[in-house]
C-alpha cells in the first residue's frame, strides 16, 4: 500500500494521474509459429531451440504486465505451434473468432501472406517476427502488418558497410542451392552495388559431400580463384558454411551466414542495458536469446508501449500509433527504435558477431542518410513499393 501511495504521488507530480484513473484494459495477444522440417543437413549443426520465439513473446508479455499492472492494463498471451501448414489459418481463424486482434507470427513468407488476409478481414494487426523475406518489404506488401525481424537486405547491408569500412572490397561469394541461400545471395548482390564492393567470383556449393571428413581437402581447391579480401557465405541452413573458415585457398576472413555474422540479436550483445535483458531471458528460458526470440519480444513490447501511450486495445489505434513519429521502443541496441512508415519495418542496428564477441554494430559512422542513419540498412523509401496502411477489406 505504501508503495502504491508513493507511486500515485509520483504520477501526480509527473502529470500522469490520468493513467492511474483509467478504466481497466484487457489486451489479448496471439503468437503463432510454424517450423517446417529443414530436412537432413550435411554438418554438425546445432539444432535451433524448439521454443524459439515463444520465450521471447513470453518475456515481452511479462515486461508489459510489469508496467501494466500499475495502469490497470492486463496482458494475456495465447501461443500455438502449428504442426502442419493447414493448421496455421485454422488456428488464426479460431483466435480471430475469440476476439484476438493482435497477432505475432513466426511463419515463412507464403503462410504469413495468408494470415495477413485473414487479419485484414477482421480489422486485426499482424506483426512478422519470423520471415526475413525482402519482398514483404518491397513488392509483396501486406496490409495491417509490421515487421520486427530484420530483412535479409538489412543484414547484408550491415555486413557490406563493415566490409567497406575495413577496405575489404573484393569478395568471393559461396552460396548454397536452397531457396533461402539464393535469397541471401540476392541480398548480397544488392548490398555489393550499394556499398561499392567488387565480386571477384561467385560459386555454388551443390555437393552432397560429408565435409566433416573432407573439408580440408575439398574447400581449398573449391575456393581457388582470383585473390579476394573476404569470403562471404550464403548458407542459411548450415550445410557447408561452418567448414569454410580456415579452409580457404587464401587465408582470408569468412563472413555472411557463418563466420562474422549479421544478426538481429545475440548473447554477445551486452551494452546499452542488454545484459539485463539477456539475464531475464536466461532466467525464463534456461538458454540464450536468439533472433526469433528478440523479434517476438520486440513485437509484444511494441504492442505494450502503444497501449500505454494510447490507453487503447483497438488494433487500428495501436497500428496507427506504432507507425507514427510519436512511437519509440527501447530495444537495448543503443538508440530508440521505431518503424518505417513505408514498409512497416522496425528500424534497428544490426550486430555483427562471431561466436564469443560483438565485432561491430552498423550503421557505422560515415554512412550518412538525410533522415535517419538506420535507413542505410535495408530498403529505403524510394526502393519500396509498399505503403503502410490499416485496412478492413
Amino acid at each position: 500500500m505504501v508503495f502504491l501511495f508513493r507511486l500515485s504521488l509520483l504520477c501526480i507530480s509527473l502529470g500522469l494521474a490520468p493513467l492511474l484513473q483509467a478504466a481497466p484494459l484487457d489486451i489479448k495477444v496471439g503468437f503463432i509459429a510454424y517450423h517446417p522440417d529443414q530436412g537432413p543437413v550435411l554438418s554438425n549443426l546445432i539444432p535451433e531451440a524448439a521454443d524459439r520465439g515463444f520465450k521471447g513473446a513470453e518475456l515481452g508479455l511479462n515486461d508489459n504486465n510489469t508496467t501494466g499492472r500499475f495502469l490497470k492494463q492486463t496482458y494475456s498471451l495465447t501461443s500455438k505451434l502449428a504442426e502442419e501448414p493447414e493448421q496455421i489459418t485454422q488456428i488464426t481463424q479460431a483466435w480471430l473468432n475469440q476476439g484476438i486482434r493482435l497477432i505475432v507470427a513466426d511463419l515463412p513468407a507464403e503462410y504469413l501472406a495468408k494470415v495477413a488476409v485473414q487479419v485484414k478481414q477482421h480489422r486485426a494487426m499482424l506483426i512478422n517476427s519470423g520471415s526475413y523475406n525482402d519482398q514483404l518489404r518491397t513488392t509483396e506488401c501486406l496490409s495491417n502488418t509490421l515487421h520486427t525481424l530484420p530483412s535479409r537486405a538489412m543484414l547484408t547491408d550491415a555486413l557490406a558497410q563493415w566490409s567497406n569500412s575495413r577496405r575489404l572490397k573484393n569478395w568471393l561469394i559461396i552460396k548454397g542451392s536452397e531457396t533461402n541461400d539464393l535469397a541471401y545471395a540476392a541480398a548480397l548482390h544488392r548490398s555489393v552495388k550499394r556499398f561499392g564492393i567488387n565480386i571477384v567470383a561467385e560459386k555454388t556449393w551443390d555437393f552432397d559431400t560429408d565435409l566433416r571428413r573432407t573439408a580440408q581437402n575439398e574447400l581449398p581447391l573449391f575456393t581457388q580463384t582470383k585473390e579476394y579480401d573476404l569470403v562471404v557465405v550464403a548458407d542459411e541452413r548450415g550445410d557447408f558454411g561452418e567448414y569454410v573458415m580456415f579452409n580457404t585457398w587464401y587465408p582470408r576472413p569468412v563472413a555472411g551466414t557463418q563466420g562474422l555474422t549479421p544478426v538481429a540479436w545475440h548473447r554477445m550483445v551486452e551494452q546499452w542495458g542488454a545484459a539485463q535483458l539477456q539475464s531475464r531471458f536466461e532466467k525464463l528460458s534456461g538458454r540464450w536469446m536468439n533472433n526469433k526470440d528478440y523479434a517476438a519480444w520486440a513485437a509484444v513490447r511494441s504492442i505494450g508501449e502503444a497501449v500505454t501511450q494510447t490507453r487503447s486495445n483497438d488494433a487500428e489505434t495501436l497500428f496507427n500509433f506504432i507507425t507514427s513519429d510519436k512511437f519509440q521502443l527501447a530495444g537495448f541496441k543503443g538508440r530508440k527504435l521505431n518503424f518505417r512508415q513505408w514498409s512497416g519495418q522496425l528500424r534497428q542496428p544490426i550486430p555483427l558477431i562471431q561466436p564469443k564477441s560483438l565485432v561491430s554494430q552498423p550503421p557505422l559512422e560515415g554512412f550518412l542518410h538525410p533522415v535517419n542513419e538506420l535507413d542505410t540498412l535495408g530498403f529505403d523509401k524510394p526502393e519500396s513499393n509498399c505503403t503502410v496502411m490499416f485496412a478492413s477489406h
